[in-house]
């Protein structure tokens, strides 16, 4: 006999959990359609379940492209596509575009605004959001670059800059609007700052009658002693040699203590001025660990076991920037689309290994590697024994991109565009479509 999820949802409590699994197709749901959600997803095609996709969005989003979108090297649809057009083959999966809102443990029940979805596994690879370390009032004045949203509001924030420069008579503020600060001296931040200064030196420099666009300040903040710290020291010193070259200004140990629409404030006293205030340093993972009530890290990552488990839970698995996991030789386990791969496939062989009744093995991360773009034929690569910087690396961090785009159509289009781009030394997404005009 088969039971349906609406009854399995209204049954009574006496019913035996156990003879009621054993009855029928067994339910997994998975929270979030990353890098994580989908490679469960799939990994879960050759399986008797019945899957259920949930996601605020309708899109799987290609993140650590974001910034080229936000400086307008992409457009949106090059780095994202339909979740159900790429599981649209997958007969045992259905999706939903739903905001969770909560988990009942006790039930096995995924709470939305509008349903109850029932469930034997879950996989939650809700991911992460930035984070102000207690000033979130600054979210307002400084964007962080999470979502498509953020992205195309911070093009319209750059672009826009350059044009109220263009028709500024007061020469104070025409250098407040050419002034960029990146806040954060991870990957994100120094790609963010060193595509800024590309557009403004490179790109644009004949667009503007008023201005000279090369003349643009863009600065770099961070609150460590080193930009890229996950990098080898070498390489993270050849990053900042890369940035300053592009004309960056890289200021390390400057952790900012004030920002508004005038500028920044560090913690040394000096005062920048500028109209376009970015924020890259720093992330908060989902309301994960509150849904389930377990422990969490200072980011709110919940803390699970080397199956992915979170404590007492072994039918909830936490993948990716949702999860603090340590690998076999206690280091963390970075947030990187690999690692979010690695952790939802790995969910997807423990859930059959039980259906089967195999035993499970633990999650083992295996690390190919580090890259951080800084410009035009300028990276840094860490692949253990082997370090890459310069154009070698620039190469490898091409190629691995376009390899981890989803979809030929998506891999051609960028392909394209970023051979145009160097040919051309042109970027032709320089749309200003924000509706909040700064």
């Amino acid at each position: 006999m088969r039971i349906t999820v609406e009854e399995a949802d209204s049954g009574s409590s006496a019913i035996n959990r156990n003879a009621l699994r054993a009855t029928r197709r067994q339910k997994v749901v998975i929270l979030g359609a990353g890098f994580g959600g989908l490679a469960a997803a799939m990994g879960l095609r050759p399986a008797d379940v019945d899957v259920t996709v949930i996601d605020r969005r309708n899109y799987h989003l290609f993140q650590p492209l974001l910034y080229q979108v936000a400086t307008a090297g992409l457009s949106p649809a090059q780095i994202a596509m339909p979740i159900r057009r790429i599981l649209s083959r997958q007969a045992n999966v259905s999706v939903l575009m739903e905001r969770v809102e909560g988990i009942d443990k006790e039930a096995r029940i995924v709470k939305t605004a509008n349903r109850r979805i029932a469930y034997d596994y879950l996989i939650i690879a809700t991911g992460a959001r930035h984070a102000y370390f207690g000033k979130d009032e600054w979210a307002e004045t400084a964007p962080g670059l999470k979502t498509i949203a953020d992205a195309t509001e911070i093009r319209a924030r750059i672009l826009s800059a350059f044009e109220r420069a263009e028709a500024a008579e007061d020469e104070a503020d025409r250098e407040r609007f050419l002034t960029f600060v990146v806040g954060g001296g991870g990957p994100t931040g120094v790609e963010l700052a060193g595509a800024i200064a590309e557009l403004a030196k490179k790109v644009i420099v004949r667009d503007f009658r008023r201005i000279d666009s090369s003349s643009a300040r863009v600065v770099l903040v961070e609150a460590g002693g080193v930009g890229l710290p996950a990098m080898p020291p070498i390489l993270s010193e050849k990053a900042r040699r890369h940035l300053e070259m592009l004309g960056v200004e890289v200021l390390l140990k400057a952790a900012v203590t004030r920002c508004d629409v005038q500028g920044v404030t560090l913690a040394d006293g000096r005062e920048i001025q500028s109209s376009c205030v970015l924020w890259a340093a720093g992330v908060m993972a989902s309301k994960a660990a509150k849904w389930l009530g377990v422990p969490a890290d200072r980011a709110g990552r919940v803390h699970a076991d080397r199956n992915l488990n979170p404590p007492g839970n072994n039918d909830i698995f936490v993948i990716g920037d949702t999860a603090a996991v340590t690998d076999e030789n206690g280091g963390a386990v970075p947030g990187v689309a690999p690692a979010a791969k690695q952790m939802g496939e790995h969910a997807a062989r423990a859930i059959l290994a039980e259906l089967e009744g195999r035993p499970t093995r633990p999650f083992r991360y295996r690390e190919f590697g580090r890259l951080a773009t800084i410009g035009r034929k300028a990276a840094v690569a860490d692949f253990g024994r082997i370090r890459l910087s310069g154009l070698g690396a620039w190469l490898v961090w091409n190629i691995a991109h376009l390899w981890f785009l989803v979809g030929f159509r998506n891999r051609a289009a960028v392909f394209m565009d970023w051979a145009l781009a160097y040919i051309r030394y042109d970027r032709s997404a320089r749309l200003i479509t924000d509706r909040h005009e700064r």
